[in-house]
C-alpha cells in the first residue's frame, strides 16, 4: 500500500513537472540587462563641443549702490521691507531674470521691466523680523548680463522678544473689604 502511494505521488509530481517544462519560461532582467537595453533604444548623440554653446549675454551692466542689505539691529517683529537700489550702467536694456534668497526668510521682489540703460531701479527685500538673532542670509541675482550672478549679502540683528511685565495684582486691604 505504501508503494501505492509513493508511485502515485511520483507520477504526479512528474505529471506537474512536465507541465511547467512545457511552458515558456519567464525571462528575469536583471540591473545589467535595463541598462543594456535602456542603451540599446537611446540614440547615440556626438558631444556637443564647449564652443557651441550659445551663452546670452549682452553689454547690459548692472551696478549697485550697495552690495549689502543692512538691517542694522532691530526690535522683533519690525519693519521687514528694504530696498536694492541699481543702475544699468550698460548700452544695452538689462533684463532681472531671477533673484532668490539662500532660504525661505528673504524674500527679493525684482522689477519685470527692463532696465533702459542708464536708468536706476530697486528690488525689494523682506527678511522675517520675527527670527531672533544675527541676519546672515544672501540673494542671488540673475540677469542678461552673462553667466555670472550677483550676490547681495544680507546682514543685521533682531533683538529677543521683550518680556512684558504683567500688571500687579491689587493686595487685600480694609476699605475693599478684601
Amino acid at each position: 500500500m505504501k508503494q501505492l502511494f509513493l508511485s502515485l505521488f511520483v507520477l504526479i509530481g512528474l505529471g506537474l513537472n512536465a507541465q511547467q517544462t512545457e511552458k515558456a519560461p519567464i525571462p528575469i532582467k536583471t540591473e545589467g540587462d535595463m541598462k543594456k537595453e535602456t542603451m540599446m533604444k537611446v540614440p547615440a548623440t556626438p558631444a556637443t563641443p564647449a564652443a557651441d554653446i550659445v551663452v546670452e549675454k549682452s553689454n547690459a551692466k548692472m551696478t549697485f549702490e550697495s552690495m549689502t542689505v543692512d538691517y542694522g539691529t532691530i526690535e522683533n517683529g519690525s519693519e521687514p521691507l528694504r530696498y536694492i537700489k541699481f543702475t544699468n550702467t550698460g548700452t544695452d536694456p538689462l533684463i532681472v531674470k531671477n533673484a532668490r534668497g539662500s532660504c525661505g526668510c528673504t524674500v527679493p521682489t525684482w522689477p519685470k521691466d527692463p532696465i533702459a540703460p542708464g536708468q536706476s531701479a530697486s528690488m525689494e527685500v523682506r527678511y522675517d523680523t520675527k527670527r531672533t538673532g544675527p541676519i546672515n542670509k544672501s540673494i542671488t541675482i540673475t540677469t542678461n548680463e552673462g553667466p555670472d550672478n550677483h550676490v547681495i549679502q544680507v546682514i543685521g540683528t533682531v533683538l529677543p522678544v521683550k518680556e512684558q511685565t504683567p500688571v500687579p495684582a491689587a493686595e487685600p486691604n480694609l476699605i475693599k473689604g478684601n
